[in-house]
């Protein structure tokens, strides 16, 4: 049904405010007892987390342009403390944790190199792919939008079908629950794309 669509929204209120305000729905409930989320009135107020809002309207579909000023900075991926760190030279740039694959697909280890950065990306669903590794022609092709499997943003490797990307469900971060790539929360997709450059060196451990 999904791949039939132009577009994958937020299925409700509660869910875009609370990946606007980095937070599980339940979080939200909880900070706003009493709260009728399906019936909210203009003018209601909302109690949310101190944080800087994810402002998913700013977003721009297309590629990330290459940025020299980045060509230095590498990627590091730690499996096992299920953390993405940029280093530009020795100075640490940011940390964000991550989802790093499955036991049964786990996330590549070795260096790889970004090939390409897109927001808003069209999500080739492939369960062989996805299972097995094995990309097949039973495939569907699901619209872009923050409930697209991967999120708001790709980020491909130069290892077939890998990539580091946003999720449609934050709150399997820091879990072993991908398929093989590096699953990010979209708030933090959103601020990596912007810290890395195409043509970055991926580090993963």
């Amino acid at each position: 049904e999904q791949a039939k669509l132009k577009w994958l929204p937020y299925t409700s209120l509660l869910e875009f405010v609370a990946e606007r305000y980095h937070s599980a729905e339940s979080y939200i409930q909880k900070l706003n007892p009493g709260k009728n989320w399906e019936h909210l009135q203009p003018g209601e107020t909302l109690k949310v987390p101190n944080v800087l809002p994810f402002e998913i309207e700013k977003f721009t579909e297309g590629k990330v342009p290459e940025n020299p000023a980045f060509a230095s900075r590498k990627v590091f991926v730690d499996t096992s403390e299920h953390l993405l760190e940029v280093f530009d030279q020795d100075q640490l740039v940011c940390v964000f944790p991550i989802t790093p694959g499955s036991k049964t697909l786990p996330a590549p280890v070795g260096t790889w190199k970004i090939l390409g950065v897109n927001v808003w990306p069209w999500f080739r669903y492939d369960e062989g792919m996805l299972n097995h590794g094995v990309r097949t022609e039973n495939y569907y092709n699901l619209p872009p939008g923050p409930n697209n499997l991967v999120g708001v943003l790709w980020m491909g490797l130069n290892k077939p079908g890998i990539g580091i990307h946003g999720t449609n469900n934050p709150e399997t971060i820091g879990r072993a629950a991908s398929h093989g790539c590096v699953r990010l929360a979209n708030w933090d997709a959103a601020r990596v794309k912007d810290l890395i450059s195409t043509g970055n060196t991926v580090l993963i451990f």
